[in-house]
């Protein structure tokens, strides 16, 4: 078979990829090696934690805030089945959706293990072993990533964990160890104590979710203290090995010293690692970076032509999000036209409850670039919005240039802030200014009105409800 386009990887960068090629008229090829669309984001990542994330707060809620609203609970329970039960309804339903829209489109779903011959010709090794060969005047590569882990674990038994394990434990541990203080570790970490799990957060960095705005990591870190997770930072891992009945984790902390944790489990959730096991991108012609990521241009194109790279292989935010906007990008680029993204107007979100989003740069980021910027900070509390669903702790903080007063980063924690975020994108995008934000009309009484005031704030100090 002859494709304009082959897509490598089912992924929200590979199907959107190969959606929008069809789109554009292309003949277009999706190749994935399980029977499963949706990648890590529908099948063990996004989709799934997120089911569990909803499912353990309105478990909270009802336990430890419904009383507030005069609302009793009696007889309150865990069914931790049915938990997993409709996460993974939510799972096959999402991914039923990705079928369908192949289907609509015309793209011809491939299921197997893609690997290059050579550029443009592309072998796909199927589930019963048998092999076929289809040619690609194109070729994007959205193989993905994969949890990564520290080379001093001790390998071996069921108590040392990746994010894919953590979303579908048999029980629900009473002891939990997290090693990593960034969004996947106490996204999941927050969904197991909030259903009672004593969870220690081990993180080497002296700030949670470091690479984003410290103001972010220090709230989050606050609250998640006020459901019973404990945070160890500055601690650097020296071992993790599993000893009986239980994992025991070494560290050393800021003074030197070793200390000791115990859990039921540990989860390690240290980032992900590219994914390109089997693809033999050296025989394209394709070239990797010394931390194994595809190295590509400004077209998201590799050295060699017609092979283009997306998503969390080629490095970058980890986010499925990007991934989906490069998709995009790298059919039209293929199509001739020509796309834009604006990286710093990606944003990037936690979901905990209360949310973190964040989009431009961080306060550090521009200390460090020596910019002249100014700041308008407004809390939740005076937010009548947020006092009638008792959700006022929260935050929103706007970076504006000094001079133009043009915003340069938006930064939130709160309810509801990663739907929030998506006006800050907008700004940033249109290169708003701060009084811009604050002249435009937000209906009252939302949440969106603390970003409106902070921006009032950072302009000239104008916040009326302040």
């Amino acid at each position: 078979m002859k494709y304009d386009v082959a897509v490598i990887g089912s992924g929200p960068g590979g199907y959107v990829a190969a959606i929008r090629s069809a789109q554009l008229g292309m003949k277009t090829a999706l190749i994935e090696k399980y029977p499963s669309l949706g990648g890590t984001c529908l099948n063990v990542g996004c989709i799934p934690s997120k089911a569990l994330l909803d499912s353990s707060e309105l478990y909270y809620n009802a336990k430890m805030r419904y009383a507030a609203h005069g609302i009793r609970v009696q007889g309150l329970d865990i069914d931790w089945p049915q938990m997993q039960r409709r996460k993974e309804k939510v799972i096959a339903d999402t991914v039923a959706g990705i079928r369908f829209l192949m289907n609509k489109n015309g793209v011809d779903v491939l299921e197997g293990i893609g690997s290059f011959v050579k550029a443009g010709i592309l072998a796909i090794t199927r589930p019963d072993g048998g092999q076929e060969r289809i040619e690609a005047a194109h070729t994007i590569i959205a193989s993905g990533s994969k949890p990564a882990s520290l080379p001093l674990i001790t390998q071996g038994g069921d108590r040392i964990i990746t994010s894919t394990d953590a979303l579908a434990l048999k029980k629900i541990p009473d002891r939990m160890i997290v090693i990593g203080g960034g969004a996947i570790g106490l996204e999941l970490g927050s969904v197991y104590a909030r259903l009672g799990t004593k969870v220690d957060v081990i993180e080497f960095m002296d700030s949670l979710i470091p690479t984003m705005d410290r103001t972010m990591g220090k709230e989050l870190q606050r609250s998640l203290q006020k459901i019973g997770m404990t945070f160890y930072l500055s601690h650097r891992v020296q071992s993790v090995a599993e000893h009986g009945s239980e994992v025991e984790v070494v560290a050393e902390n800021k003074a030197g010293e070793r200390v000791k944790f115990a859990g039921d489990v540990c989860l390690v959730a240290v980032g992900r690692r590219p994914f390109t096991e089997n693809l033999a991108p050296e025989k394209a012609g394709v070239a990797l970076n010394e931390r194994g990521f595809l190295e590509v241009n400004e077209r998201l194109e590799t050295r060699q032509p017609g092979v283009f790279a997306i998503g969390d292989v080629i490095g970058g935010a980890m986010l499925a999000h990007k991934a989906e906007e490069e998709g995009m990008f790298a059919a039209e680029v293929i199509a001739g036209q020509k796309p834009h993204i604006n990286y710093r107007a990606i944003p990037v979100v936690v979901y905990t409850w209360p949310e973190v989003a964040g989009a431009g740069y961080t306060e550090e980021e521009l200390k460090r670039d020596g910019r002249a910027y100014k700041t308008g900070v407004y809390s939740y509390k005076p937010l009548g919005r947020a006092r009638a669903a008792n959700e006022s702790e929260g935050v929103v903080k706007v970076l504006a240039d000094r001079a133009t007063d043009e915003l340069l980063g938006v930064h939130m924690f709160g309810a509801r802030v990663a739907d929030m975020i998506a006006e800050a994108v907008v700004a940033l995008e249109f290169h708003a200014s701060a009084e811009d934000i604050g002249r435009i009309v937000h209906a009252h009484p939302t949440f969106t009105e603390a970003f409106r005031e902070a921006c009032l704030m950072a302009s000239d100090n104008r916040a009326i409800h302040a």
